[in-house]
């Protein structure tokens, strides 16, 4: 993955498969499928629209769909998928994704998942120092190798880990960050002439998340197996320390 004669076939063109784009075309040929007509966004991110035949037929393809249409899209793939391909994702979760992609993907391809722990916004200029998640789960060493150290070339820090270690701690660092942040919208927050560095803190947690569809939040938090307890263990530490306020 490090010359334009490598071929990447991208599922997806939301606002990251558009940001992936527009990295990934500047150290090979992209080819991007979409459901809807995008056509000159790829391009414009430096892509190359096509149906998905042809995507699938690429050495590298990557599922940039939300987590819930994952399975319907490893069972269009499928039967099209070349051998010896290897299949990416990039869900914020990586327990189930993983389970899906075992049973539904053909065994002659490799299957390398990811969560990129950046977004269309915070990546917006640079990949430096961002993180980003593999789970070496049905791949080659060399080939995972690889994939590592271009991946680090960018300037990225790759994190090796479990899809269950992942989904543990990312239902706090990820899935907690992303309540708590709509919460505040829901609540109103917004900036005061009377404010604290504190507040403000709160106010970029609200702008980041917001940015992000309701789907992505609704599916981090469905589909991640430690979320729900995360987030109910969050809530009885507000209810323990509103009490302590109460007198209670």
């Amino acid at each position: 993955m490090n010359s334009t004669n490598t071929q990447i076939g991208i599922v997806g063109f939301g606002r990251f498969g558009e940001l992936m784009t527009r990295y990934l075309a500047t150290d090979a040929n992209v080819l991007v499928y979409n459901r809807s007509d995008k056509a000159a966004q790829i391009r414009a991110a430096g892509g190359v629209p096509a149906d998905l035949e042809t995507v699938c037929r690429q050495r590298y393809v990557i599922l940039s769909v939300p987590i819930s249409l994952m399975q319907e899209n490893l069972k269009k793939i499928a039967p099209l998928l070349a051998d010896d391909t290897v299949v990416a994702d990039v869900c914020s979760v990586k327990t189930l994704p993983c389970q899906w992609m075992r049973e539904l993907l053909p065994a002659s391809v490799s299957i390398l998942a990811s969560h990129p722990m950046f977004g269309p916004d915070s990546a917006a200029n640079s990949l430096q120092g961002k993180k980003i998640v593999l789970c070496k789960e049905r791949i080659d060493a060399g080939r995972f190798d690889k994939i590592k150290r271009y991946l680090e070339n960018k300037g990225l820090i790759v994190y090796k880990t479990t899809p269950e270690e992942h989904d543990r701690q990312i239902a706090v660092s990820l899935s907690l960050t992303h309540f708590i942040g709509r919460s505040l919208a829901e609540f109103g927050a917004e900036p005061l002439d009377i404010d604290t560095d504190g507040y403000l803190r709160l106010l970029h947690t609200l702008g980041v998340v917001v940015n992000d569809t309701w789907q992505l939040f609704v599916d981090m938090h469905r589909y991640n197996p430690f979320a729900k307890e995360m987030r109910e263990a969050f809530m009885a530490a507000m209810r323990r320390v509103n009490g302590q306020l109460n007198g209670e």
